[in-house]
């Protein structure tokens, strides 16, 4: 599968998580408190990372593609940052630079936690799976 990919940069998470729970109809996928959140539904992958000094701002833009060998990232020629990730990558990624998610949702367990290499895999011990709502 493909998906779009967007991320943004919020002024407060927890609010931001609320509001944009709502506007995509789905509790976020994967939640690190304090700096990232990320929703996955069939067409999109959106995510959101605390940064009040730079609130509403497009962080990048990209594709998470099951075809993906690993992460990539580009400039195009505005300056704008394409990636360009499998969703094991990103999961990685994602551990990598804000540290272990407190949420997985259930809808996403299979991708978030199973699949991870070793090394993530160790670093997301305190993973709580919540029910598929």
């Amino acid at each position: 599968m493909k998906r779009f990919h967007i991320a943004l940069a919020v002024k407060d998470l927890d609010e931001s998580i609320e509001d944009h729970s709502i506007r995509l109809g789905a509790p976020a996928t994967v939640v690190v408190p304090g700096s990232y959140a990320m929703w996955r539904t069939d067409l999109l992958n959106f995510s959101i990372n605390q940064a009040p000094e730079r609130a509403g701002q497009l962080r990048h833009i990209g594709f998470e593609d099951d075809r993906a060998l690993g992460f990539s990232a580009s400039r195009d020629v505005n300056g704008i940052e394409w990636e360009y990730f499998s969703p094991n990558a990103q999961d990685e990624k994602i551990v990598e630079m804000y540290g272990p998610p407190s949420k997985v949702t259930s809808r996403a367990q299979s991708s978030q936690c199973q699949n991870l290499s070793s090394n993530a895999q160790r670093r997301y011990t305190k993973v709580h799976v919540t029910a598929a709502s």
